[in-house]
């Protein structure tokens, strides 16, 4: 018993800051380490129950009067691309995916940059510099990869790249972390691409489940992950499956 209390996670909770997501809402988090020998375990534990990971820190909203935030993970073995998804595997069949060791280069820091710059030129990351950068791919105790994606100059030789993903693999899943790429290449739709390639990554590894985080209800940042069906959202019964 004495051990059990000993090596159990403590869980902190955050100041009240303006929320990223919905205009006039403040947002709370409830949160854990996630390091040594446990944390993988422990990480596919907390994913189970709602939680996110961002370097060796695993977090949860604990806002006291809004429950938007809703855990969201595709059941890959019934997913099936509808039409817009259909023409963003199309439109990017000249990419190669493929999963390397979590080291940061030059490369991927440079595309960060363009897409923050982009995309979210005021946002919370708008000013995260290299080193910044390198202790957020690798600052991790748990098995994660970076996923690449170049342009495919040759059937097995990679040119250009075009999209990242830092990506966790959990017992049941893959869990998507966080996602960049060339802003300049819309017509793609390198983002929702990124995601479609994890659900046949996690398929061909049996997986049945890609983590995609929170989706929230009226929100434009959070609004796409919707689209992903069929999908299980978390609420206060456990995951429930969504068709529509």
């Amino acid at each position: 018993m004495t051990r059990e209390v000993r090596d159990a996670p403590q869980f902190y909770l955050t100041a009240p800051s303006p929320c990223p997501y919905l205009a006039g809402q403040q947002e709370r988090k409830i949160f854990t380490h996630l390091v040594g020998k446990r944390a993988a375990s422990l990480n596919d534990l907390l994913t189970q129950t709602g939680f996110r990971r961002s370097q060796t820190i695993a977090y949860r909203p604990a806002c006291e009067s809004c429950r938007a935030c809703v855990s969201v993970r595709v059941l890959v073995d019934d997913f099936r691309p509808n039409d817009s998804q259909r023409r963003a595997i199309r439109a990017n069949a000249d990419l190669l995916g493929s999963f390397v060791p979590p080291k940061p280069t030059n490369e991927h820091f440079s595309l960060f940059r363009a897409y923050l710059d982009a995309r979210h030129p005021e946002g919370g990351m708008a000013d995260m510099s290299s080193l910044d950068f390198a202790m957020m791919v690798e600052d991790t105790h748990i098995d994660t990869q970076l996923a690449e994606y170049r342009l495919r100059r040759t059937p097995n030789e990679a040119g250009p790249l075009y999209a990242v993903c830092l990506t966790d693999r959990l017992a049941d899943g893959l869990s998507l972390v966080y996602s960049f790429y060339a802003p300049h290449h819309a017509r793609r739709s390198l983002g929702a691409y990124v995601i479609l390639d994890h659900i046949e990554k996690a398929r061909a590894l049996g997986l049945p489940h890609v983590y995609l985080g929170y989706w929230v209800e009226g929100s434009k940042k959070m609004g796409y992950k919707a689209a992903y069906l069929p999908q299980e959202r978390l609420g206060l019964h456990g995951w429930t499956r969504v068709e529509r």
